[in-house]
């Protein structure tokens, strides 16, 4: 793969500096909306909605119309395709389970920085040739958590993470203090409960206790 096809935008940038991302899998694109509404009064600072569900398209393009401050991206994006639907959807980012050249590219040419995941060192290799240092460590509590990561960073000093999989409010802070993350991912913050109930006062209760003492 040519190099010069790479998304050269950087993946922080396009967080706006956020380094606690929640991830949203919402039923609807008004479940999305009001859990971001929530998320952002808690200090969060980007969404990622997840492409599982058949109302993910909807929904990322509902939350960037009512909150257009709010980085939000497409997580899970497992092909090109998808990559075109997050960009008319209105995503300012990708997230990929594992690392894929065709979606690498495909991101590149629609220009959104994309946040591919990784289990090994040769995936983190892989990244390296294409011209990504920002990668997801994904599952990564099931990999060895951040054992794995301080393993990591001997060999890779200039690359940085962003674990997910296993990641919650017991853990999420002591993942940020390590000099090779950059950013952690997770759902727990928007429990399907709360959002199902309209509790936008747990959820930004959940929020403000990720984003408190997260550098």
């Amino acid at each position: 793969m040519d190099r010069s096809k790479t998304a050269k935008g950087s993946i922080e940038a396009a967080l706006g500096g956020a380094c606690v991302i929640a991830v949203l899998s919402p039923t609807t694109p008004e479940d999305a909306v009001f859990a971001a509404r929530a998320l952002a009064a808690g200090g969060i600072q980007a969404v990622e909605v997840a492409f599982r569900t058949d109302a993910a398209e909807a929904a990322l393009a509902a939350v960037a119309n009512a909150l257009p401050d709010l980085p939000v991206g497409a997580g899970t994006v497992t092909t090109p395709g998808q990559v075109a639907a997050a960009k008319a959807a209105g995503a300012r980012f990708v997230v990929c389970p594992g690392l894929d050249v065709a979606v690498v590219a495909a991101a590149a040419d629609a220009g959104l920085p994309c946040l591919p995941g990784v289990a090994t060192p040769s995936e983190v290799m892989r990244g390296q040739a294409l011209g990504l240092d920002r990668l997801k460590l994904f599952p990564a509590e099931a990999m060895g958590g951040r054992a794995v990561l301080q393993a990591l960073a001997g060999p890779f000093p200039d690359v940085r993470f962003c674990p997910t999989g296993g990641i919650g409010p017991e853990n999420a802070h002591a993942y940020l203090a390590l000099g090779n993350v950059f950013a952690v991912a997770g759902s727990w913050m928007a429990p399907a409960a709360a959002i199902a109930a309209r509790d936008g006062d747990a959820i930004t209760a959940l929020a403000r206790a990720a984003v408190t003492g997260a550098t």
